[in-house]
């Protein structure tokens, strides 16, 4: 995939003196009284704006947060606690403009955020003439925003089109990098991680991953509808029986290629779900119809392990199991040692895999580390996210 780089456009002398509109993730989470309670996208956006400041350029930083109806600014949508925090980690003054779309005073060296993007009258709906008014504000329109890159917005393709110069920032980049690595030219055998509690939410991406990984381990309720399609009793675990034919489906599509969806041959169960449940190890073929499944056993943990050993690359994508209680957390914790432990690159998004991901240690031994959210899951479908769909139009020319 081909974009124009941030770094190459500084590179180029096309920065001193300009206009830089950055557009950021910076969709943190507060607390009632709006204090930020998590500012991982905060610190993650500093490099980009630093690079736009060392280079000499008037720099304007804007984000969307919470879910503001447009048009109708309320003080809780403001992005003044985002610019605080920032200020504290740039050591410098960050002043908050409003109603900057008609116009906004910043000179080289200088450093503004623009308040909430998504206030805008037709921000979500991509309005044409805001995009203009949006363009018309800068010289180098830069895009660091992966979590939003699925969404065809004002902010994340409008502008994009009509700016002087489009082009992708340091984390956006890295992501391009990342998922070409990892799904465009994978280095075999690749292995794929689809878990979570519903086959539906994640269907379209076990059928279009069915069509190119080497094996498709699923984890969660998921294994467990693949688990009713393999003709085993799952008790009263959570599932979706009508979803059983597409399971087996995609099981077939795997085979008929050479490939495999490892389907549990133990599990953890318990007879109710809550962190003081007893645990029992069970063959997959001994399941009571009482039991509940939540986790996968440690021969089936431990079989695993080995694959993603082997594997060239790793995508990882849910916890295979109720990794928040201690007693069935096994399968998911075995599982993130194994690939901490591979020479393969992995590539790890979601929100629930992050917390598996912070709660082992492992951030430093994992490939990259994707924060999109739904932007990853529909890279994992095969989709083209509109903003990387732009940007490449704009190198292209």
């Amino acid at each position: 995939m081909k974009v124009l780089r941030f770094a190459d456009v500084i590179a180029n002398g096309a920065v001193k003196g300009k206009r830089v509109f950055i557009r950021a993730d910076l969709n943190v989470p507060q607390d009632k009284e709006g204090h930020i309670t998590e500012d991982t996208r905060i610190r993650a956006s500093v490099p980009c704006i630093q690079m736009a400041l060392d280079a000499g350029a008037a720099v304007m930083v804007t984000s969307h947060l919470g879910r503001p109806t447009e048009g109708e600014f309320k003080p809780e949508d403001s992005l003044a606690p985002v610019a605080k925090r920032m200020s504290e980690l740039m050591g410098r003054d960050i002043p908050v403009v409003a109603n900057w779309v008609d116009g906004v005073d910043v000179k080289p060296g200088q450093l503004v955020m623009l308040e909430n993007c998504r206030v805008n009258k037709g921000e979500k709906k991509n309005n044409e003439e805001l995009a203009k008014k949006m363009a018309a504000l800068c010289d180098v329109y830069v895009n660091d925003a992966f979590g939003t890159a699925h969404r065809a917005e004002g902010t994340t393709y409008g502008i994009a089109q009509f700016a002087p110069i489009a082009c992708a920032g340091p984390l956006l980049s890295a992501e391009i990098d990342a998922i070409n690595k990892a799904l465009a030219n994978p280095k075999r055998p690749l292995v794929a991680i689809v878990a979570g509690s519903k086959v539906s939410t994640k269907l379209s991406i076990l059928q279009a991953l069915a069509k190119n990984v080497d094996n498709l381990i699923v984890g969660g309720g998921i294994a467990n509808t693949f688990m009713l399609a393999a003709g085993l009793n799952i008790g009263k675990s959570l599932a979706e029986p009508t979803l059983v034919g597409e399971a087996t489906a995609v099981i077939a599509a795997m085979k008929a290629r050479g490939a495999d969806v490892p389907i549990p041959t133990d599990v953890v169960c318990a007879k109710t779900f809550s962190a003081d449940a007893v645990a029992t190890v069970k063959a997959a073929t001994d399941v009571a119809d009482d039991d509940m499944i939540l986790d996968i056993g440690p021969v089936t943990a431990a079989k695993l392990a080995e694959q993603l050993k082997k594997a060239g690359t790793i995508v990882w994508n849910g916890p295979v199991g109720v990794f928040e209680f201690a007693a069935f957390e096994n399968g998911t914790k075995t599982i993130a040692h194994a690939i901490a432990e591979s020479d393969a690159f992995s590539l790890a998004g979601g929100g629930d895999t992050l917390a598996a991901i912070a709660k082992y240690g492992i951030e430093k031994d994992i490939g990259y580390i994707s924060t999109g959210g739904g932007a990853f899951l529909e890279v994992l479908e095969g989709k083209t996210l509109p903003a990387f769909e732009i940007l490449q139009k704009r190198a292209e020319g």
